[in-house]
């Protein structure tokens, strides 16, 4: 409208000016690239720029990750088998990787040793001989295993020379490969965690769900249920659990009983965790929608309400996933958990229960650096996908 133009008179029509130019819809709110891919970005990929900013909770992601995928193959990776022994090297020290022999590069390789018994202490000492240049060999034929004891091999990742030893991490009281063990005890100590903590998702979710969706009496006995065993020591409840199992039980059936005492005693946090945002979120408008329209209460729990804080079961998970690794560690070491053959971390760690042990073979309390870089690593992550678990704060 021209404002230069005089005002109508009183009781004249007002004169309307409409541009013949075509509207544009998209016009009104227009954004940028970068905002477009901000505003139109799903949960998942926003929570996922979130969580990539926390760089040790990614580090931790990659690493762990890289464990699960090394338990899949740990029989490659494993420079020997689980049960060799080396009779000659019994109580070895490790051995360091060499580059360089007399200023020249010769690649990765290890000095061989000879063996002295010290007549007065009875003690193995072992020398190393300059002279004895043992490569490593990559991708070689050495000690034949069952792959999963489905299918025979003999492949490794890196081996010994030909008639050479190589004991990074030293070997034990029997001259079994402390390092092949390690690596054979990650598919028992990393699977125990994710096994236990899926039984004890199913309990605490569908427990804590039913308790914050109908509230009432079942409400009132879970809760006190929750309270008595919250109020009982862990450890003395593991050992008078992990006691009641049978000795004759075959190696997999305890393991699956330790799973099973693991998820038992972990569902009770979670279960509290559920119940309360159930009796927040089952008040919401949709939620009556959905009784209205007959669906039932396993349905709306389900679909309706505990997607609604996925996000934050995921990140329970994670934090609670290292307190069942150590409770097997503990139960194993004190000789109430697994049992051999099955080998475990907690297992390899029933070797340095001794102080005398400890004294002269300290190698024998590596299989404890494993347990600590896995424990920090899911409390790292648990961090940082707890953070990006609200990817609008």
């Amino acid at each position: 409208m021209n404002t230069n133009s005089p005002l109508p008179a009183p009781g004249a029509p007002l004169q309307h000016y409409i541009s013949s130019a075509p509207f544009d819809l998209q016009s009104v709110e227009t954004m940028t690239p970068e905002q477009s891919k901000v505003y139109q970005a799903s949960q998942l990929r926003l929570m996922w720029w979130k969580f990539r900013k926390h760089r040790l909770a990614l580090i931790s992601g990659i690493f762990l990750a890289a464990l699960y995928f090394g338990i899949l193959i740990c029989e490659f990776l494993a420079p020997y088998n689980l049960h060799t022994r080396n009779m000659d090297y019994i109580y070895s020290p490790p051995q360091r990787v060499h580059l360089f022999h007399d200023g020249q590069f010769v690649g990765p390789f290890v000095y061989g040793r000879q063996m002295t018994l010290d007549m007065d202490t009875l003690k193995r000492n072992y020398i190393e001989n300059q002279d004895d240049v043992q490569r490593l060999r990559f991708f070689c034929k050495a000690d034949s295993y069952r792959f999963w004891g489905l299918i025979d091999g003999d492949r490794h990742f890196v081996c010994p020379a030909e008639n050479g030893q190589l004991f990074l991490a030293g070997t034990d009281r029997l001259g079994r490969d402390v390092l092949s063990r390690i690596i054979y005890g990650a598919r028992i100590s990393l699977t125990i965690g994710l096994v236990g903590i899926s039984f004890s998702f199913l309990l605490g979710i569908v427990i804590g769900g039913l308790a914050g969706y109908h509230g009432g009496i079942f409400d009132l006995i879970v809760q006190r249920i929750i309270e008595v065993l919250q109020s009982i020591p862990s450890i003395p409840l593991w050992l008078a659990l992990a006691a009641i199992m049978p000795i004759t039980w075959s190696p997999i059936l305890i393991y699956f009983g330790i799973t099973v005492i693991l998820g038992l005693l972990d569902w009770t946090g979670l279960a509290r965790a559920v119940r309360s945002k159930l009796l927040a979120l089952r008040e919401e408008d949709y939620v009556l929608a959905a009784q209205l329209m007959g669906a039932r209460s396993s349905r709306i729990i389900g679909r309706h309400l505990i997607p609604g804080f996925m996000s934050h079961l995921i990140a329970t998970a994670t934090i609670s996933i290292p307190g069942m690794i150590l409770g097997e560690t503990a139960l194993s070491f004190l000789g109430l958990g697994l049992r051999a053959p099955i080998t475990s971390w907690g297992i390899l760690l029933t070797e340095a229960r001794s102080v005398s042990v400890i004294a002269f073979y300290p190698w024998l309390l590596l299989p404890m650096l494993p347990v600590i870089l896995v424990i920090m690593a899911f409390n790292f992550l648990g961090d940082g996908l707890r953070d990006a678990a609200d990817p609008y704060k």
